[in-house]
């Protein structure tokens, strides 16, 4: 039979016992003001409570304000669009869990290197995502309207860092981002580019078993074995279109972006240009 240790006994008792000593030797008036005290010590607890957390809602809100006015409503408009478009995703099996929004976070928080202020704001924009009831066609159609070809890219490239920093990315999710690419009219070539750096992890080096041309060739969007005028029309249109002048009003964040894509399209092209040359 195993032995058990007793547990130590609570005080459960100790606060009625000290009520009743203060009964005996201080009357009902020691008693009424014990009471009193203890009301108030509760009513107090309660009520600064209240005041702190009210004080850190103003605080934070002040600085989303802050924050927003300091920025364009170019900038504004594309950061609210791409965190409802990440959550409508998310919502495809019915439900987002807590680990679906903490990636959304971090992705902001890490990828984009946004502040605390900033992080303030992402929150509050996944708050009222979570809360709207307008669909996920409504919110692409409104991108689509309201942004040219060259933020619609990065947009995508966004969707897929986010989506792949999930362990497990289902069949459905993958199948409903290539549904919004075609949707925003994403070229067929650009979007199997996007999709296969972060499906493979083309980063850094080759993926186990894939060698680096045809990684290179992924980068671009071309099949393997693509002539050296295909390499050089497809490295031309996408870096027309990934030029970071390009997208420089929608934030200096989504501008890096769009210089780490330049610097991916650039390796990749000097690699098979030696190849021909």
């Amino acid at each position: 039979m195993e032995y058990r240790r007793h547990d130590q006994p609570g005080c459960g008792g100790c606060l009625l016992l000290i009520i009743l000593g203060i009964f005996l030797f201080g009357g009902a008036p020691a008693l009424f003001n014990f009471l009193g005290m203890l009301l108030f010590g509760a009513l107090f607890l309660v009520f600064a409570g209240i005041a702190a957390f009210w004080g850190f809602t103003y605080f934070v809100k002040k600085k989303i304000s802050e924050y927003e006015k300091s920025q364009t409503e170019a900038h504004n408009r594309f950061v609210f669009l791409l965190v409802n478009i990440l959550i409508k995703i998310a919502q495809i099996d019915g439900k987002v869990t807590r680990e679906e929004t903490n990636a959304i976070n971090q992705f902001f928080q890490n990828n984009l290197r946004y502040s605390q202020n900033q992080l303030f704001w992402v929150k509050d924009l996944i708050k009222g995502a979570l809360q709207s009831t307008v669909n996920l066609d409504s919110f692409l159609q409104e991108f689509k309207e309201n942004f040219a070809y060259e933020p619609r890219l990065i947009l995508m490239e966004l969707v897929y860092q986010v989506l792949y920093t999930n362990d497990h990315v289902t069949d459905a999710e993958l199948q409903m981002v290539r549904n919004i690419g075609e949707f925003l009219e994403i070229t067929a070539y650009e979007l199997r580019a996007i999709e296969a750096k972060y499906r493979y992890g083309f980063k850094g080096a080759a993926a186990p078993g894939r060698v680096d041309e045809n990684r290179y060739y992924e980068t671009l969007g071309l099949s393997t074995g693509a002539s050296f005028d295909e390499v050089k029309s497809a490295y031309r249109k996408l870096s027309m279109k990934y030029h970071p002048d390009k997208v420089g009003h929608l934030g200096e964040e989504f501008k890096k972006v769009a210089e780490e894509k330049m610097k991916e399209l650039n390796v990749a092209y000097e690699f098979l240009k030696k190849k021909f040359t």
